[in-house]
């Protein structure tokens, strides 16, 4: 190597050393210098000086992350990236200088990394294989830098900053084998808490107001590269009543653009808060932290629809692209794809492989069934009561019933079935039937479109109402490697893995969660939630904090939890207090008046919240009540008489303990 002061280091963990020998080969046969330790190195003292003068001098550091790294309990390779982020940590923002290449289906949301490495774009080089797109992009790289940079800051940004350096590879010289064993522990206690939360909370998402400041402002304005907004497109049909329409065929144009993986896309709640509020096009990109911005509007008229769409450069103001369209209803989801192709197209976003036909699996080419679909989805964005969940699985097994093979139909009428169990059913029978129907959609999904992340969230739902966790885990997983861009899936995937101990997962998913969906303020109440877990409970408050700074008007049933659990027992009684109606409330006082002395004003307190929840339905609470106590007896007695409820009567075979 001519110049080892000009290099970018490549590290790779010793099972990986055949991946990492084909991103070598690919970028050297562009030109591209790269040192591979195989041959250049040698062991010693010497040689970790050199990895570590390499990496404190090299431009870029390309981090290589697989199944193989991850199971990795230590390696040199740990060593390395630990420098490399120290180092990160003291260049300025403008610089780039981690790329980290994902080889196999890691999650990035679950990988063991660095927090720094989640922070920038990862590139997926299935197996090691370099396509041009990324030779090109090394290449780009190492070419001279231009006048002005951009930093990175975001999981879904992508490398801009150009240099002249080499490509250099290092790999860990620890072949000492290291055996992983995984532990999923069913926990009872986890479901029913879930359940419980669920069951009586304040059903979802009422959307934040975009006047609201958001929690975290940035000092300079530098959105990740590839990220884009999809604000509702306008009704121009002159009827509200099809406003269902134009919502939801702006929500599955998001959706076509959040499965293209080098693409960061606001997720729905988010994007939608703007509605109605004629907002300009800089304050929602600076909110959403995004580059640009798609807008529109739809005219339908019987069985034709006209859509116009325009993306905006929201750092310029300038137009990238502006279309309009006039077809027939049969062709929508050929013009979804058109779109969806067009806005990539446009930010610069090279299709990968199946990339292009991600845009439209699981969909229809029925003009009825879509439409029957829309109405579902509309129902269920918009649910506050069983009625409005059960309208949602109507509509939806509608549109099944017109396109038998349309997946994403089975998909959403199985989270419909889910949630109808989980928070609108309190009949073991009703239960058991719900989630039944919930698991035989979600595999139908599945069974129709392999590759479909909303299938697999579905199926992990379905498998996670039933206690099989080991089951839930692996489908979780396969969701989050499916679906990278939506924000519904790291949320429920985060609340899973803190629940099930996997504390550092569950943080990971939930910030991908904010990062997401930053206007809505559940994203932010998943954070907390997750840090909760963890015991990181001065963080879960902040985060919460962050979710009162959107609506200062939201809610949680345990909410207060993060106050109690910081020994706060003034303030945790005080937001009780100011919220009388919430049933959390009552849980809450019953405890914390115990903790303030106040014995008499907690049993009056179990005593109302008694009278207005039937024991069948709240064993849980009264144990975790009587626990706070100090009555473990009682406590127990309880929780005996939940686990009838939720065990062997709900699901048989389950066997007792």
């Amino acid at each position: 190597m001519t110049d080892p002061g000009r290099a970018v280091f490549l590290s790779y963990a010793s099972q990986d050393a055949e991946a990492a020998q084909k991103i070598c080969e690919a970028l050297r046969a562009a030109g591209i210098e790269v040192w591979f330790d195989r041959s250049e190195l040698r062991g010693g003292d010497a040689w970790d000086r050199q990895i570590r003068k390499q990496i404190h001098e090299c431009a870029l550091f390309v981090p290589v992350i697989s199944v193989h790294s991850d199971a990795r309990h230590e390696g040199y390779f740990r060593r390395e990236w630990r420098l490399a982020v120290e180092r990160a940590g003291d260049m300025a923002e403008d610089v780039a200088f981690l790329l980290p290449v994902v080889i196999d289906n890691t999650p990035d949301a679950i990988a063991r990394v660095p927090d720094r490495f989640r922070e920038v774009q990862w590139s997926r080089l299935p197996g090691g294989e370099a396509p041009p797109a990324f030779v090109e992009r090394v290449q780009r790289l190492l070419s001279p830098a231009p006048a002005t940079t951009r930093p990175l800051t975001s999981i879904g940004s992508s490398v801009t900053r150009e240099t002249n350096e080499p490509v250099r590879a290092s790999r860990s010289r620890v072949t000492r084998p290291v055996i992983v064993a995984v532990i999923v522990v069913a926990s009872l206690g986890y479901w029913a808490l879930d359940r419980f939360s669920k069951h009586m909370a304040s059903p979802p998402v009422a959307s934040a107001s975009p006047t609201t400041t958001t929690p975290t402002t940035a000092a300079a304005f530098a959105p990740p590269l590839h990220s884009v907004a999809v604000l509702p497109f306008v009704n121009m049909s002159g009827d509200k009543e099809q406003e269902y329409f134009s919502d939801g065929l702006t929500e599955e144009i998001l959706n076509s653009l959040a499965r293209i993986d080098e693409l960061q896309v606001s997720a729905r709640t988010s994007s939608f808060s703007f509605q109605g509020e004629h907002a300009d096009i800089a304050t929602v990109a600076h909110k959403l932290n995004v580059r640009a911005v798609l807008e529109g509007s739809v005219r339908r008229s019987g069985q034709t629809v006209r859509i116009t769409a325009q993306l905006i450069n929201a750092v310029t103001g300038f137009h990238l692209w502006s279309e309009t369209y006039d077809r027939d209803l049969g062709d929508i989801l050929k013009l979804q794809t058109e779109i969806a192709n067009a806005v990539a197209s446009a930010l610069k976003v090279t299709l990968l492989g199946d990339e292009a036909a991600k845009i439209q699996i699981g969909g229809t080419h029925s003009p009825s069934a879509f439409d029957a679909y829309l109405r579902g989805s509309k129902d269920y964005q918009n649910r506050h009561a069983a009625e409005e969940v059960r309208a949602a699985i109507a509509a939806y097994t509608e549109a099944i019933r017109l396109d038998p093979n349309y997946a994403l139909a089975f998909a959403a009428r199985s989270l419909a079935f889910f949630e109808l169990g989980n928070w609108w059913t309190t009949e073991s029978a009703a239960w058991h039937e719900a989630y039944d129907k919930a698991q035989s959609d979600a595999q139908k999904a599945i069974a129709l479109a392999p590759d479909l992340g909303e299938g697999h969230l579905a199926l992990a739902e379905a498998h996670s109402a039933r206690l099989e966790f080991a089951h839930a885990l692996e489908e979780y997983e396969r969701a989050v490697a499916l679906a990278p861009g939506k924000a519904e899936v790291f949320e429920e995937y985060s609340d899973f893995a803190g629940a099930m101990g996997r504390f550092d997962a569950g943080i990971a998913a939930a910030r991908r969660t904010v990062l997401l969906d930053p206007l809505n303020p559940h994203s932010h109440a998943a954070l907390a939630t997750a840090l909760s877990w963890a015991r990181r409970d001065l963080e879960a408050k902040a985060a919460f904090q962050d979710a009162l700074a959107l609506d200062p008007q939201y809610s949680h049933p345990y909410a207060w939890w993060l106050y109690f659990a910081l020994g706060e027992y003034q303030d945790a009684r005080t937001w009780c207090e100011k919220r009388p109606k919430d049933w959390g409330s009552h849980v809450c006082l019953a405890i914390v008046y115990d903790k303030l002395g106040r014995r008499a004003d907690a049993e009056a307190e179990l005593a109302r919240y008694k009278a207005g929840n039937p024991a069948e339905d709240d064993w849980y609470q009264y144990a975790q009540i009587y626990a706070e106590w100090g009555d473990a007896t009682k406590a127990l007695s309880c929780l005996d008489a939940e686990f009838p409820l939720i065990g062997p009567t709900r699901f048989p075979g389950m066997g007792t303990t």
